[in-house]
């Protein structure tokens, strides 16, 4: 009796899992769109099985002879549905985009369909995966091109435009900030002639830094994240700096600030090209180049209207002092943190997203440019007629996280390993055949106009310093042997020249020494009070009964010099530095203004031609002339001459960096872009650095050497650069 009720249990299940295996198979055969007899007739074929009630359990003996109550569910196959889901077909479920509107992907749903094929696909060869990525990166190449022309040029863009603007300007700011407040800052800092040098080339460093590492993580978790995290790490460093009052710490600021705004440069040309058809790239990532310009004209200004104002300024004792120079670095910070606040507003770049998978987002934001332009051509009645876009294959990557056991600082660490991986994988992509050629190509063409080019620009105004300091010297008055008693001095004395005098009983009262020198003269009785010196010395001098009361005429100033009987009270603290020339910082604000404007007309010439003439012609172009120009500064042997030079070199060579930035963004695929970018953009800066230190060396000994290596570089990129594939007219990768 026990054994046929066991059989018939037996039976009744057996039918069961049957019956639900063949739906599960004709579910899957026909679809959602199956002819409903056909399942009606699959229904009926086995309901015989069905209609008993799913929580009747039958006794089942067990091993030691006693019996249970037994649960099919229980001891259905592993992965079977349970009863409140059974014959339920994924296929039928609501697509979760479509609450949204968002229309479903293709290429998703074949994946979907395609589930048990996954296994079979990881092992597949690692070329032919890449093969099929680089085919649907070419496809959606094509698509994409075609939805950027339904969304047009418009709002959208022009709204981008300007907040990329915000993030390309506060790159311009930083190149200058250094150079506009060093004349200052070295007082406050007791900076040596090493220290000036270092904390002028810290901020390329950092620079040099940024462009790699923000370049890499861009084209990994997107071009809006990285750049707002670029940003902000540039705004708190640059915010910190002007407030730290040791030379350390305001070197270490300056340095992440550059390490911060090292991002900007090949993000947001990449950023902003990924929103714009083919015929409207060239010259509108030219019209972009302008805010670099409009930073360093900002930086200028800024610094002409608030450094003189030595009034804007305090201090808590000896201990604090926060000047006007500090100011200006604050106020530095505003492109950067205008930027932060605008790109907030803005969403990433659906290109990254489809490269990435994300269909969803993409089309989101496609649309939302589309409308956007629309409704501000008039046209709002319009509709997004894309369905589906493309999406690139994805390399699944396992990463082991350790369970929920494992820390979460060893879980961000391994987060972080993993991410290094990816990246440094990334850009070791560039250097594979099938991008070899071109990047060292590129490598070429930025080196050589990076060295020439900031090179020049740094030799230019020392050049000047150089030339002015001249034609100081050659006003130097001499007196020999005179004879001075019982005189108060109380105007100032400059640039004179004092051999063999006596001095009785004279008083220095409350004036400044510029350029004065004292050679093998007698000082007797004479009383310097509140005396404030630039590059004033006494040689082989004698004081006999001489009182220095609050005076900065440190021992150091006394060169093989004799103290008789006398007394230094109350010396001036601060630097033992000579204090510049009002004058010359002025200058260095009107030279630096004049260059950046004089890229102006440049500017504008390039980005309407750009994509008349071709990225290459014009690249190539503007380096020969460059080149020319860069020969007639062995002529200039006035200030007038060399500021004029400096203006014709800046206006022509911005060309080139115009064409070779959106040659730097058409070259690469989009999975790559920034990394390349970045990548070139760090050894621009590199060369930057080798560039000033080498020209500074030859200022006041030569000026062919300079001259010979800037024209000789800006030959050799010029010569490159036409070796280079022309990208004109071609869909951005």
């Amino acid at each position: 009796m026990e054994e046929g009720y066991r059989d018939r249990s037996a039976f009744i299940k057996g039918a069961k899992d049957i019956a639900k295996e063949v739906k599960r198979h004709a579910g899957k055969k026909v679809g959602r769109h199956v002819d409903k007899v056909a399942d009606e007739y699959t229904k009926r074929s086995y309901t015989r099985f069905e209609e008993e009630d799913d929580d009747d359990d039958y006794p089942v003996q067990a091993q030691d002879g006693s019996y249970y109550r037994s649960n099919s569910r229980a001891n259905d196959d592993e992965g079977a549905h349970s009863d409140s889901t059974e014959g339920h077909d994924e296929d039928d479920e609501i697509y979760e985009g479509e609450y949204q509107g968002i229309p479903r992907n293709d290429s998703v749903e074949k994946a979907d369909r395609q589930v048990d094929g996954v296994g079979q696909s990881q092992f597949r060869d690692a070329a032919q995966y890449e093969g099929e990525r680089r085919k649907d990166q070419e496809e959606l190449a094509q698509q994409y091109e075609t939805i950027l022309q339904e969304c047009g040029h418009g709002r959208f863009q022009w709204t981008l435009y300007f907040v990329l603007g915000l993030a390309l300007m506060a790159d311009g700011v930083e190149i200058f900030v250094v150079g506009f407040v060093l004349p200052s800052a070295e007082k406050d800092m007791c900076l040596s002639e090493p220290n000036k040098g270092m904390l002028g080339l810290i901020v390329y460093l950092g620079m040099m830094v940024g462009a790699f590492v923000w370049g890499g993580l861009a084209d990994r978790i997107g071009r809006r994240q990285t750049l707002l995290i670029s940003l902000s790490i540039n705004s708190v460093f640059a915010f910190f700096s002007s407030f730290v009052q040791g030379y350390s710490s305001f070197l270490f600021c300056r340095l992440l600030s550059g390490v911060g705004i090292g991002g900007s440069i090949p993000i947001v040309f990449s950023y902003y090209s990924e929103f714009l058809a083919q015929e409207k790239r060239g010259e509108h990532l030219s019209w972009l180049c302008m805010f670099w310009m409009i930073g360093g004209i900002y930086a200028a200004a800024m610094a002409w209207a608030i450094i003189p104002h030595y009034g804007w300024s305090f201090q808590m004792g000896s201990a604090y002092q926060f000047h006007s120079w500090r100011v200006f670095v604050l106020v530095c910070a505003f492109p950067a943190v205008a930027a932060i606040a605008a790109l907030t507003t803005m969403p990433e770049s659906p290109r990254f997203f489809l490269e990435n998978g994300k269909h969803d987002e993409a089309w989101m934001i496609l649309k939302q440019v589309h409308d956007t332009n629309m409704r501000a051509k008039g046209y709002p009645e319009r509709v997004f007629s894309v369905t589906t876009i493309k999406t690139v294959k994805q390399m699944d990557e396992l990463v082991d996280m350790g369970g929920e056991a494992t820390a979460w600082h060893q879980r961000w660490r391994i987060k972080l390993t993993n991410l290094f991986h990816q990246v440094w994988s990334n850009f070791l992509t560039v250097f594979n055949p099938e991008y070899r050629r071109i990047t060292y190509m590129m490598m070429a063409v930025w080196f050589s106009m990076s060295f020439s080019y900031y090179g020049l620009t740094v030799w230019f105004p020392d050049m000047i310093k150089y030339l002015q300091k001249q034609e100081y010297s050659s006003r130097t008055k001499v007196f020999i042997k005179e004879k001075v008693e019982h005189v108060t001095f109380n105007f100032t004395l400059e640039n004179q020249i004092h051999r063999n005098g006596e001095y009785f009983n004279n008083k220095f009262l409350n004036l400044k020494m510029k350029s004065m020198v004292f050679e093998d003269s007698m000082f007797e009785e004479c009383y310097f009070e509140d005396i404030t010196s630039s590059n004033t010395f006494f040689r082989n001098c004698t004081f006999i009964s001489t009182l220095f009361y609050n005076t900065d005429l440190f021992k150091y100033r006394l060169i093989n010099s004799k103290l008789i009987n006398s007394t230094f009270l109350h010396n001036k603290e601060g630097c033992m530095l000579d204090f510049s020339d009002e004058n010359n910082a002025y200058m260095i604000y009107f030279v630096s203004f004049l260059g950046t404007l004089a890229v102006l007309p440049g500017n504008i010439v390039s980005a309407l031609l750009m994509d008349k003439i071709g990225r290459l012609r014009m690249l190539a172009g503007s380096s020969v002339i460059s080149c020319v120009s860069c020969f007639f500064l062995s002529f200039g042997n006035s200030e007038s001459a060399m500021i004029a030079l400096l203006c014709l070199f800046g206006g022509i060579s911005i060309a080139s960096w115009n064409a070779l930035d959106v040659l730097t963004v058409e070259l690469y695929p989009s999975d790559k872009r920034t990394t390349a970018f970045g990548f070139l953009n760090a050894l621009c800066k590199l060369a930057a650095v080798l560039g000033i230190s080498i020209f500074q060396s030859f200022v006041g000994i030569t000026k062919a050497v300079p001259i010979l290596f800037a024209s000789g570089a800006l030959a050799v990129g010029s010569f490159l650069a036409l070796k280079l594939p022309e990208t004109r007219g071609q869909v951005l990768q």
